[in-house]
């Protein structure tokens, strides 16, 4: 236990140092760095404006992320089926809406040796955690951004959008989704992944659940267009794909 806390104390403590002092390593007279492969430190916080002092203690953010990451989800969610459902050229970018504590997101990265994952959220604190582990665990191919409730942000030149229980969440999911079909461009796959009605022993309440005729319904009012259907990859979960024509 103790050697837990004190792993999880050095964490935070590299994190804030890489968000206090990115801005502080720069180069000048014309100097150059050579043979440099290691990932930059580039805090993201940074970038938006973020106020680190105002970010949910890192033993909550810490709680969550081992809630997401636990080691029972995969026998449901199987994450390694659906990267592989998915058919990847592995030359693609992906933006995985919603990413959490990046449990697609470093699959999707493995998956594109040549292609890249950007991994969006609302929460700052899971941006960071997702930043933080691609740099120290020197993958080059993931991005971070931050969205927000209303508008899921997605950066130009985007081939897949992958979704996972996010869409229940939202309170306009006909106006977010419009949004997103502004956002991204003609030909691009939509993978939307959304727990099933009825009594499942995973999943939200049922009031909160989607059914498949309302996905349907929201989405292809959109503008996007079905492509396939599925109700067997996944225990409780439906998986859907449409596309922007």
């Amino acid at each position: 236990m103790k050697s837990i806390k004190k792993t999880s104390f050095f964490l935070l403590l590299i994190i804030l140092i890489s968000c206090n002092n990115s801005d502080k390593k720069t180069v000048s007279n014309n100097d150059t760095i050579k043979n440099d492969t290691s990932v930059p430190i580039d805090c993201p916080m940074r970038k938006y404006g973020i106020d680190m002092h105002n970010m949910k203690p890192f033993a909550d953010v810490e709680k969550y992320i081992e809630f997401l990451e636990r080691k029972d989800r995969a026998i449901w969610q199987k994450p390694d089926s659906v990267v592989s459902f998915m058919k990847l050229k592995g030359n693609e970018t992906i933006a995985d809406i919603g990413a959490g504590s990046g449990y697609f997101s470093f699959r999707f990265a493995n998956a594109l040796p040549k292609g890249k994952v950007i991994a969006i959220d609302i929460e700052p604190e899971m941006i960071r955690h997702i930043h933080h582990k691609a740099m120290t665990s020197k993958i080059k191919n993931i991005e971070v951004a931050l969205a927000s409730a209303d508008d899921p942000k997605v950066p130009d030149k985007v081939d897949v959008v992958f979704i996972c229980d996010v869409l229940h969440h939202l309170t306009n999911r006909a106006k977010w989704l419009a949004k997103l079909y502004s956002e991204v461009s003609k030909g691009t796959r939509l993978i939307l992944i959304e727990f099933r009605e009825g009594e499942l022993p995973q999943g939200p309440p049922e009031k909160m659940k989607i059914s498949s005729k309302e996905m349907l319904s929201v989405v292809s009012g959109a503008g996007f267009t079905l492509i396939k259907k599925d109700s067997t990859l996944l225990p409780y979960q439906n998986y859907f794909e449409f596309k922007k024509n």
